[in-house]
């Protein structure tokens, strides 16, 4: 695990741009394409705002949803899909493809179709966030560190959901869905680089956690220690607990 900290979220933000525009230019020159995923949330508003601007040939590109509540419509201000359209797909125009999770199919079926999508396809590079419980996508702790599946639904704890309120994607916790479809830990982890976008000190005790403490389910990220290329990018604030580097 690599990690950076930077002075400011804007920094951070494009720092990471430059390291995961660079790995799909790679991949492009490679192999004519590039597949990657997309998180969503606060933490990625300075990366995505950075990343539509990168000089890259989009139409090369496959982008998977990383995750979604279930029971959402496209209209809802907290809509995974209207935050991807809205801030990344409507500046870049064309991809090759973008293979959103629809949360009004059955959730099993939607996920058997996912799965299909992605088990054919290698991630080149995943950009994710860290939650405030420690979360990676949706897999609230404990996690499961085993499953194969690349999709699955998940319970959302009371954590995870009180983070969303206070992010002020609902106005009441009683709004905040009990479900959702996400990536799986190890289908996140089989990508070949890990992009991580952690500003803000309402995560710097779940980065503190990520980086010092032992890989454990009880803290999912954690177990992004133990891949191969995982760049972590934190500003001043979201590093605060660290131990002096």
């Amino acid at each position: 695990m690599e990690i950076t900290i930077c002075d400011s979220a804007r920094e951070l933000g494009r720092l990471a741009t430059m390291d995961g525009a660079d790995a799909i230019k790679k991949a492009i020159k490679l192999k004519r394409k590039a597949s990657i995923i997309l998180a969503t949330g606060a933490s990625q508003f300075d990366m995505i705002s950075n990343l539509v601007k990168a000089d890259l040939d989009w139409s090369k590109v496959i982008c998977f949803h990383l995750d979604e509540y279930i029971g959402i419509g496209d209209a809802h201000p907290a809509s995974f899909r209207r935050y991807l359209r809205e801030r990344f797909l409507e500046k870049v125009g064309e991809v090759r493809a973008f293979n959103f999770i629809d949360p009004g199919m059955d959730p099993r079926i939607e996920c058997d179709r996912l799965n299909r999508l992605i088990g054919s396809d290698e991630i080149d590079v995943a950009f994710v966030g860290i939650g405030e419980n420690g979360h990676l996508a949706f897999n609230d702790p404990p996690a499961d560190f085993k499953t194969e599946v690349p999709y699955l639904v998940v319970n959302l704890n009371d954590d995870c959901r009180a983070q969303q309120l206070g992010e002020g994607w609902f106005a009441t916790i009683d709004e905040v869905p009990r479900q959702a479809i996400s990536m799986s830990i190890n289908q996140i982890m089989k990508s070949r680089k890990l992009i991580v976008s952690v500003p803000d000190s309402r995560k710097s005790e779940a980065v503190k956690r990520t980086i010092e403490g032992g890989v454990s389910p009880l803290c999912p990220a954690s177990i992004m220690q133990l891949h191969s290329d995982c760049r972590l990018y934190l500003d001043r604030n979201s590093a605060s607990l660290l131990s002096a580097r």
